[in-house]
């Protein structure tokens, strides 16, 4: 009796092995099939636009598949997870190894920082942004608290400040006025600043917030500023600010049609910056037109939940 237990436990170990082996095969196919068509995913209450922003972090399921794979002795897995490799190889690994431009060609530096409402020391917040060395620096969440202008002013002479949005200047500001995003308050202004060169178009925005389920305000506050930015002429442009938006989410598509990404174009990785922790999503962005980028990064400052975006043009 015993003799035919051991004999059938040995016979029916490699069945439920190969079973096993066959369906990390298949999340292995199917991983590598989200990855390619997420975005025909439907966007109901914003599953698609989450599974868009989440795209990038789903490498993290290839090494996992491998070495299950590897402690399964499965050919047949450790074949399927080559599938989802190559497709995210192919789609995100370029973000890594692209070269660096040559920072000796920066003649203009921005930094973009969400202060995080309720910030309990926005000075040291602002004042790890003023090291940076940047010369436009654009602040979303701003409160009245007199703590920050202390800290800027003598750097930064030239202020535009609508509600809760601002734009630090070292260059004179000549024109500032607020742009109607459709959230029934103003939280963006569009401004002309004498930079090097000739005059340079600076957008600061904080767009509308995404909730669990619920995508629909921010969805109208990218389409009300892509708008915008599409009826306006200036030729040497950029767009600061947190937008609530990461640039793989579909709703991003047409403000990416209008502006190119610093981030994508001379940073390195993904720059992701919220939460501040341990950022897993990139919402706050460095936009740009009629300019070239020549650096881009994430900085690290006290008290907001939001790393700071930085980067460099000519």
């Amino acid at each position: 009796m015993g003799e035919r237990s051991g004999t059938r436990w040995w016979r029916t170990r490699p069945s439920r092995g190969r079973r096993r082996g066959r369906l990390l095969a298949g999340v292995a196919a199917l991983l590598a099939a989200v990855l390619i068509g997420h975005r025909a995913i439907p966007n109901i209450r914003g599953v698609g636009s989450l599974v868009d922003s989440v795209t990038p972090l789903l490498g993290v399921g290839v090494p996992l598949l491998a070495l299950g794979a590897l402690l399964r002795r499965s050919r047949i897995a450790l074949l399927a997870v080559l599938l989802p490799a190559t497709v995210w190889a192919a789609l995100y690994a370029g973000a890594w190894l692209r070269p660096t431009p040559a920072q000796s060609a920066t003649t203009l530096r921005v930094v973009s920082q969400n202060l995080r409402a309720g910030n309990p020391d926005p000075a040291a917040t602002v004042r790890a942004l003023a090291s940076a060395g940047a010369d436009l620096i654009a602040l979303q969440e701003v409160t009245s608290d007199d703590r920050v202008d202390e800290v800027l002013s003598p750097g930064y002479p030239h202020r535009a400040t609508v509600s809760t949005v601002s734009l630090y200047s070292r260059y004179p500001i000549r024109e500032r006025v607020g742009v109607d995003t459709g959230l029934g308050w103003t939280r963006a202004l569009r401004a002309v600043v004498a930079a090097p060169g000739g005059d340079l178009t600076v957008y600061v925005a904080h767009l509308g917030s995404v909730r669990a389920g619920d995508t629909a305000t921010r969805d109208q506050t990218v389409s009300a500023l892509a708008t915008r930015l599409r009826a306006d002429p200036a030729r040497r442009l950029l767009v600061l600010g947190d937008l609530n938006t990461a640039s793989t989410d579909r709703i991003f598509a047409p403000l990416a049609r209008l502006l190119g990404d610093a981030q994508a174009d001379a940073g390195r990785g993904f720059g992701f910056t919220w939460p501040a922790a341990v950022p897993v999503a990139r919402p706050d962005h460095v936009l740009y037109r009629g300019l070239t980028a020549t650096a881009a990064g994430v900085l690290r400052t006290p008290d907001s939940d939001h790393r700071a975006v930085t980067a460099g043009f000519r």
